[in-house]
């Protein structure tokens, strides 16, 4: 059983099949089964038993996947039978905007970008397993590995419309400061009603986006003591600061945002099944010739209009790990061979430059520019959603020590 999720002309992704459960981690296989039987009636009466394995790699979900062992299939038969299991991280939601989530998800399913999104329940998505390799950082370091990540990155960015995972204000949407300072640059000058006003232009920025998914994290922070509110006041400037010197980025092509991933982690990177030897999944299977590797993406629950320029720099400081290893992070050349593979992509998937899918030496540098001038924005983002993480989360990790290094 495989759903589609059909979109409308603007990108739009259809319903997707809801349960009114709830999974709990603290008895994960019972209500795992009842999710699992509640998909799939049939598996609770035919032969076989459920099959859990649960993956740790994460630091904001639960994920487990749920397999059926029929008699006589292949380890191969059962996981393309198989299902994921995503459940949400407690208090997540101020973070992440699940229904988002699940336009984004339902979107890149219907471009054969993502595994089908099969249903939502009350606490988390059910999916199709994706057979593959999970990457390391130190995978990520490897010329076929990121030339696969850039070439798929960069179609992404060509071909998944802004307007599936975000609409432009509405008149009673209350703009925030970071609104405020990106108005400047979105409007221009009108006369009504012999009075001179501001008019949103035609390439107003979607929201949400980047800048003001940020401003609401700030605004989440707490204030319940003065050096709390200390702190939420410097990231406000410092947000402020940033909107000022970034905000006006002129992106890639004629979009100044695009469909990001925005967390691009080692963790999120999965090399996919050779499909002449579909039992290798592995590096082992790598060309000698460094071709790129067939890539996949997985997560979208931070997907958001945002500049290319920021999921790219993003990806780069994911080269360091959890460990934020900067010396890992990729030289200048291995910056500039990652983004021409990246443009190649665009350009044969928007046809941008119609003489030529090959970036020009112009092009390349205009984004090597604009993708260093963004380098240090990753740090500030994750390190205020840490500060969240230390407050709401129940996984075993060093949300606030993270802030620290993360914030600089």
């Amino acid at each position: 059983m495989i759903m589609t999720n059909p979109t409308d002309t603007n990108g739009r992704a259809g319903p997707v099949k809801h349960l009114p459960l709830y999974f709990d981690n603290n008895d994960a296989e019972t209500t795992a089964t009842k999710l699992a039987f509640a998909l799939f009636p049939e598996w609770e009466h035919s032969e076989g038993a459920l099959d859990f394995t649960r993956f740790t790699d994460g630091i904001t979900n639960n994920l487990l996947k749920i397999g059926k062992r029929r008699p006589g299939w292949t380890e191969e038969q059962t996981d393309a039978d198989a299902i994921l299991l995503r459940a949400y991280g407690r208090g997540t939601d101020v973070l992440i905007d699940r229904e988002r989530e699940i336009r984004a998800h339902s979107v890149l399913s219907s471009q054969s970008l993502a595994p089908p999104l099969l249903a939502h329940f009350e606490n988390g998505l059910l999916y199709r397993f994706m057979r593959g390799t999970v990457c390391t950082p130190e995978d990520l370091r490897r010329p076929e590995v990121y030339r696969g990540v850039a070439s798929r990155l960069g179609q992404w960015h060509a071909v998944l419309p802004v307007s599936a995972i975000a609409s432009k204000p509405s008149p009673t949407y209350a703009p925030s400061p970071v609104d405020s300072l990106l108005g400047d640059r979105q409007s221009t000058d009108a006369v009504v009603d012999g009075d001179t006003k501001k008019t949103p232009r035609d390439n107003a920025a979607p929201t949400p986006n980047l800048w003001g998914i940020m401003q609401r994290w700030i605004q989440a922070l707490p204030t319940d003591t003065e050096a709390k509110l200390q702190r939420r006041d410097q990231l406000q400037q410092e947000l402020e600061w940033i909107v000022k010197e970034l905000g006006d980025t002129p992106g890639i092509g004629d979009s100044p945002y695009v469909f990001s991933h925005c967390d691009l982690l080692s963790g999120n990177v999965i090399i996919m099944a050779d499909a002449d030897n579909p039992k290798d999944t592995t590096l082992s299977s790598a060309k000698p010739d460094s071709t790129p590797l067939n890539i996949s993406f997985i997560d979208y629950e931070y997907a958001t209009p945002a500049p290319a320029a920021f999921d790219l720099a993003n990806h780069f400081a994911e080269w360091a790990g959890f460990d934020c290893d900067h010396a890992s992070v990729p030289t200048r050349s291995q910056r500039r061979d990652f983004l021409r593979h990246y443009l190649d992509a665009y350009n044969t998937h928007t046809q941008h430059n119609h003489s030529s899918t090959t970036a020009t030496d112009a092009d390349l540098q205009q984004l090597v520019e604009q993708v260093d001038r963004f380098r240090g924005l990753p740090g500030f983002y994750w390190g205020i959603w840490a500060l969240i993480q230390a407050l709401i989360s129940q996984i075993e990790f060093d949300y606030a020590g993270y802030a620290e290094v993360r914030l600089g």
